[in-house]
């Protein structure tokens, strides 16, 4: 949700990663989640992100690069992903007049990875404050973090989470409220991520359709 594991998704979201390059690889950084791709897992990965033909009119965009692994680090809090395995991933982003849409998809090795991502990642209450504050440092000058925390979201699997970030863009004389949402979800040895991001007055708009967009993913995994 990314997809990175969801500490490394999480990552990816801060450091404002929206493109980089997927390894096969393997990765020698200390508590960053090792890189097994297979032919098999890739393709279950890109088939269960967005597509152009699910989406109506207007919209531009396509398949990504991955990003590769990142990880999540506060002052007492750094979630452990070396010993998680990635074996397939894809990311597919989407525009239409302010809008923005992103999906990544991510295999892991084994069920119990995913398990084991979201007891640590998720589900640690020293999540959300950790996420908030790399946010807030993060972001350029002409921006400030107005907040940032969990909101509700249907369980429509197992694993089911989401964020709402609003961010004030100051620029040419005039304060811009924008929102970004973040949906994790994990089902079997996937996990998926969402990120739409919209002006603040279409706020409303989102959960809707964050919900339409996250069934069809669901519906689509199969590792």
């Amino acid at each position: 949700m990314r997809r990175l594991a969801f500490a490394a998704l999480f990552a990816a979201l801060v450091a404002g990663v929206m493109s980089a390059v997927a390894s096969s690889a393997s990765h020698s950084t200390p508590n960053r989640e090792r890189v097994r791709l297979n032919s098999a897992d890739q393709a279950a990965a890109r088939a269960a992100v967005l597509r152009r033909g699910d989406l109506g009119s207007g919209w531009t965009g396509g398949a990504r690069k991955a990003p590769a692994p990142s990880t999540v680090t506060c002052p007492g809090y750094q979630p452990k992903q070396s010993d998680l395995v990635r074996t397939g991933a894809a990311e597919a982003r989407f525009q239409h007049t302010g809008l923005v849409l992103q999906t990544d998809a991510q295999v892991l090795k084994t069920r119990t990875m995913v398990a084991r991502d979201w007891q640590r990642s998720v589900a640690d209450p020293r999540s959300v404050n950790c996420l908030r504050h790399m946010l807030s440092k993060q972001l350029p000058s002409n921006e400030r973090l107005v907040s940032f925390g969990r909101r509700a979201f249907p369980r429509l699997a197992k694993d089911s989470s989401a964020y709402r970030q609003v961010v004030r863009v100051d620029g040419q004389g005039q304060k811009v409220l924008v929102v970004v949402d973040l949906v994790v979800v994990g089902r079997s040895r996937t996990e998926l991520t969402l990120t739409m991001s919209a002006p603040a007055a279409a706020r409303s708009s989102l959960p809707a359709a964050e919900v339409r967009v996250a069934r069809a993913l669901l519906a689509r995994v199969s590792a």
